[in-house]
């Protein structure tokens, strides 16, 4: 089981920056990715940027320039940097871990969700 918390939202002004957090515990072995998404009012949960256990990133369209996925395997902690923030980056972002074991099934884990919102 691996359990994920997530901090470092807030309200921020258009323009702004904000540096999200994600601390895995658990059985935190066999992780494949780290990844963040959001869900903003009335839509469905996007993605917005992963990071391989190897080190590759992703991002989604809307936030490539704009934010960077990074961890630190020391602490367990994947980081979501955001920076230019903009009104429709208002959401929850909810960190997200797969896990892959041999003889297992993918196994999926979220975190309970950050507020950010941006004001214009």
């Amino acid at each position: 089981q691996v359990h994920l918390v997530e901090s470092g939202g807030g309200l921020v002004q258009a323009g702004g920056s904000l540096r999200l957090s994600c601390a895995a515990s658990g059985s935190i072995f066999s992780i494949n990715f780290m990844g963040w998404y959001r869900q903003a009012p009335g839509n469905q949960r996007e993605f917005v940027a992963i990071i391989t256990s190897g080190g590759v990133t992703r991002y989604a369209d809307s936030v490539k320039g704009r934010f960077a996925i990074s961890r630190d395997n020391a602490k367990n902690t994947v980081y979501l940097q955001m920076n230019s923030l903009k009104p429709e980056d208002t959401a929850v972002y909810y960190c997200k871990c797969v896990q892959v074991r041999a003889g297992y099934p993918q196994t999926d884990y979220w975190g309970q969700g950050t507020q950010v919102t941006v004001s214009s």
